[in-house]
């Protein structure tokens, strides 16, 4: 795990997080809980996409050769914002279907 894919995935994360609470209005939880929850969410689904599309090998020249490239970079912003998406959208619903009970 690289400490700058993870800042990106936590900063894309609550982007997206916030994104999915303005997009779906009946989910947000506010502007520090999209953040929050989007930012857990980022570094979940960055993680796992970085694991399903090949992690850096585990020699330490070649994991720093691995991770300079675009593929990475694109690969933690898209996991990044989309799981912070996700995971505020699933989380603002499920606390709104909690309220209505």
């Amino acid at each position: 795990m690289d400490i700058v894919s993870v800042i990106i995935q936590l900063v894309l994360g609550a982007v997206g997080g916030n994104a999915g609470g303005a997009v779906v209005k009946n989910s947000s939880l506010g502007t520090t809980g999209n953040s929050i929850v989007g930012a857990i969410g980022g570094v979940i689904l960055g993680q796992i996409i970085s694991q399903l599309t090949g992690a850096p090998p585990p020699d330490p020249a070649a994991t720093a050769a691995a991770t300079n490239g675009m593929g990475d970079i694109i690969t933690n912003v898209i996991g990044g914002a989309g799981g912070g998406a996700i995971l505020q959208i699933i989380a603002g619903l499920i606390k709104n279907s909690m309220n209505k009970a």
